[in-house]
């Protein structure tokens, strides 16, 4: 059988569509392998949305390029940096015999098929009307406890310093009923926990009448047989609803976590950033959450060093983290991207120094929050969903928590998709330790 390698940088919906790339090849004939020397075709799938998943892409084409010299082997670059480079990228790498965007995720067997005989370059985006979502299942679901499900693709939204609108185009809603087959074709294969995604997942259906809205596609999702738990990312917090809170409050297998990114706590940045929320609107909807699921957690998204960000807007942000009390954040110095508007307030940019400085300041917060509210938890009973033996020590299976608390304890791997009250020993900064009861 031939055999594909696929390398994937950067987000979920890079990971799901690497996912549904190797279910459409596989229908081809294709196996899917782990050794890069082995392959007959390789692909590279990547991110845009910040500078350090460019820098991997151009590291792994400069080693697998040489391969060619040595045999035939097919060599493409997918995901978000193909479609908004995929021109450039096209010209630079000769060698290269497919660049293509995630639009063209549906057609890979046919890139693959064309590949064999000439070069290829596909960055059209595909119209909202009968969008091609691949509903195959990634042939990998069948050894994982969870699993991604797409929801939709592209965002209206245009917040000032992301790309996304120019990587994966207009939001396209997917229909609820694919949506739901795919859930209960992967709790078939035994998937326990379902992460619905999407670039803003709480916008589902609103651009069409009478359709489904995301808090009704929670609901059904919980209601499929076999979905033991449920996640969903990305959520912005302007569209998070009181429907969607109240799922919080109805839906037990709905997580007691939310990754709701804010990126700043100044008012004055977030309108520069082009957010359409203020601090005020974003901790009323932390309050609601906690009022509704009382174990709730939240984690976060944070840019430091803004275009314009003034120390009394990055206070803001270092009050908003103790108001709120983050559990974990994806925080980061803001990266200037090729098309975004916020390329027009670089007059205002801020130092290097000043953003690094700010950003350890911050992250450096976070850890001590981290280390304080897992030491509360120390002596609790947490039930842990065992996702499989740890990667660092044997005899050590690990899982997580409703509210998504890494937790590592002594266990054996056929453990692996099954629910442990696990009591809690110590605590760190990314993980808890403990002991089945």
């Amino acid at each position: 059988m031939p055999r594909v390698y696929i390398k994937t940088f950067g987000c979920q919906m890079n990971e799901y569509d690497s996912g549904k790339m190797r279910a459409l090849l596989g229908k081809d004939g294709f196996e899917t392998t782990e050794e890069l020397s082995d392959a007959d075709v390789v692909l590279v799938n990547t991110c845009s949305i910040r500078e350090k998943p460019e820098a991997k892409l151009h590291s792994f084409i400069g080693r697998v390029l040489p391969m060619k010299r040595q045999r035939r082997v097919i060599v493409g670059i997918a995901g978000c940096m193909a479609q908004v480079d995929g021109e450039r990228l096209y010209k630079k790498y000769p060698k290269v015999d497919l660049v293509f965007g995630p639009d063209a995720v549906s057609r890979i067997g046919e890139m693959v098929a064309t590949a064999q005989t000439r070069r290829v370059l596909d960055t059209e985006f595909l119209g909202e009307e009968g969008y091609p979502f691949p509903s195959d299942v990634d042939p990998e679901s069948a050894h994982r406890v969870g699993a991604f499900v797409t929801i939709q693709k592209g965002c209206d939204n245009r917040c000032t310093f992301c790309i996304v609108p120019a990587t994966r185009g207009d939001e396209v809603s997917r229909p609820i009923a694919e949506v739901l087959a795919e859930v209960s074709a992967l709790v078939a294969q035994g998937v326990k926990e379902i992460t619905l995604i999407g670039q803003n997942v709480n916008s589902y259906g609103l651009k069409i009448p009478n359709h489904p809205t995301f808090a009704d596609l929670l609901r059904a999702v919980s209601a499929v047989p076999g979905v033991e738990m449920i996640r969903f990312t990305t959520s912005h917090p302007r569209d998070l609803g009181d429907d969607v809170i109240a799922c919080y409050r109805d839906l037990p297998n709905l997580a007691s976590h939310l990754h709701l990114p804010v990126q700043s706590g100044s008012d004055r940045v977030l309108r520069r950033m082009k957010r359409f929320y203020t601090r005020a609107h974003y901790l009323d909807v932390i309050r609601k959450l906690r009022e509704a699921r009382p174990d709730f957690v939240a984690t976060t998204d944070i840019i430091s060093g803004f275009p314009g960000e003034s120390e009394a807007d990055f206070d803001e942000t270092m009050s908003l983290l103790e108001a709120v009390r983050f559990h974990a954040s994806f925080s980061f110095n803001y990266s200037p991207r090729p098309g975004t508007a916020a390329l027009r307030l670089l007059d205002d940019a801020v130092p290097d120094s000043v953003a690094q400085a700010r950003l350890e300041r911050f992250q450096a917060r976070q850890r001590e929050i981290a280390i304080e509210e897992h030491a509360r938890l120390v002596g609790t009973v947490q039930r842990v969903l065992v996702e499989g033996p740890s990667a660092h020590d044997d005899g050590v299976v690990c899982g997580r928590t409703s509210t998504f608390k890494t937790v590592n304890f002594p266990g054996e791997a056929a453990l692996t998709g099954s629910w442990v009250n696990v009591r809690i020993t110590r605590g760190f900064a990314n993980t808890l330790r403990g002991e089945a009861e």
